[in-house]
């Protein structure tokens, strides 16, 4: 009954084990001798200098967001794209009603300002 589920456990356990040797060899077998200079934050080889939390807007994550739906609802497309002669009458007015609610979705998008970048 489980035997089906021995390989997927014995993966598992393989892939734990060498997650843990990569992480671990490198920080057994790392320089241990820290000072200033290794301990100072580094930025584009200039001294940073301000305030590590900056604030910026959340448009930009809105966007971003608003540009990964849309993307990763554009790859659905592709496979109806492919089989489109050999699909009924049904296949085409779902993918009719996909693209209308990626449209529905992009005037929301616009009309909440969100594409609008600065």
């Amino acid at each position: 009954m489980l035997e089906p589920f021995v390989f997927v456990g014995i993966l598992l356990l393989v892939g734990l084990f060498l997650a843990v040797v990569m992480i671990g060899v490198p920080w057994l077998f790392r320089p241990k001798r820290p000072n200033p200079y290794k301990q100072e934050l580094y930025e584009c080889g200039l001294q940073p200098h301000g305030e590590a939390w900056v604030q910026f807007k959340d448009q930009y994550y809105l966007f971003a967001l608003a540009f990964l739906v849309f993307d990763v609802e554009a790859v659905f497309l592709f496979p109806w794209a492919l089989v489109y002669n050999q699909v009924q009458a049904y296949a085409l007015l779902e993918g009719v009603l996909f693209v209308l609610l990626l449209g529905a979705g992009l005037v929301y998008v616009w009309r909440k300002g969100a594409l609008e970048w600065m």
